[in-house]
């Protein structure tokens, strides 16, 4: 089995959410950051030690945009190629929600109806940024095996 690297929280308050996973659990987290996808400006933060717990906080319209109220997002996993795990998970019924790459980011979210999450695929080529930010001591995950072009 391949290891998913992470687990993503939306939440309209980051520092609460960051807060109260502290004192529930004693996660240790990263220091958080802003970041900008598109026009929608976000937080966002990783817990120290995978598997890691991503929480974001994203405006309305956003993908992440949690009006509604936080919510478990999805789950993530590194990919070989996102195309072909695109057309993969499409081609398994799992519709694409929303495609980063159009925004020079390289992933993609896919709805699994049947957990009301999504799952996350996300290029290798990154893997080694991410783990330089977030986790510079960490171990990288292997790519998702049935995910994989070969």
């Amino acid at each position: 089995m391949t290891d998913f690297y992470h687990v993503c929280f939306a939440v309209p308050d980051l520092a609460k959410a960051t807060d109260d996973l502290t004192l529930a659990t004693g996660v240790r987290w990263r220091e958080p950051r802003g970041g900008t996808l598109g026009s929608w400006e976000y937080q966002i933060v990783f817990s120290v030690g995978a598997p890691y717990i991503e929480i974001i906080e994203g405006p309305p319209g956003s993908p992440w945009d949690c009006t509604g109220g936080p919510r478990f997002d999805h789950l993530g996993w590194w990919s070989t190629s996102i195309e072909v795990s695109t057309r993969r998970l499409t081609d398994a019924g799992f519709p694409s929600d929303f495609d980063g790459c159009p925004f020079g980011r390289s992933f993609a979210y896919h709805r699994l109806d049947s957990i009301g999450a999504r799952v996350e695929v996300v290029d290798t080529a990154g893997q080694a940024e991410f783990m330089s930010a977030w986790d510079p001591d960490g171990v990288p995950a292997t790519a998702l095996e049935c995910l994989r072009t070969s």
